[in-house]
């Protein structure tokens, strides 16, 4: 086979690369790459600074929750690093298991004591 006709190898390979492109292309489409380029490699919590060599350990969170909400303007989206994004959900499952339960049939009634509604007149008594 002479070396400048394409052989299976070449026209895999040639595949490969193409590939590789687009779905570079592709990720450079998606939110992670956009707030990659429009803010600084640090960490919205801790301020740890990252590198090429370490980048791949600051993750985008998205502010509202919404994964699907992904303004081009960033501003639904922070850099955290993996630690902290992991502590700020863990912080919103955290609240939401501490959300008062609606109140029912057994629920007790508000406490209506005030313990310093006369404190004055207490206060001036003691004079």
């Amino acid at each position: 086979m002479p070396p400048n006709k394409p052989g299976p190898d070449n026209v895999r390979l040639d595949r490969l690369v193409a590939d590789a492109r687009r779905n570079r292309e592709l990720r450079e489409q998606g939110y992670r790459e956009q707030a990659l380029k429009l803010f600084p490699w640090v960490c919205g919590r801790c301020a740890r600074e990252f590198t090429a060599a370490t980048v791949r350990q600051l993750t985008v969170h998205h502010k509202d929750g919404n994964h699907d909400n992904n303004p081009r303007d960033g501003s639904n989206w922070e850099l955290l690093c993996i630690y902290c994004h992991e502590n700020e959900h863990a912080r919103v499952l955290d609240q939401a298991g501490r959300a008062d339960p609606p109140p029912g049939p057994d629920a007790a009634p508000p406490a209506t004591h005030k313990p310093f509604a006369d404190l004055a007149s207490l206060l001036k008594r003691g004079k």
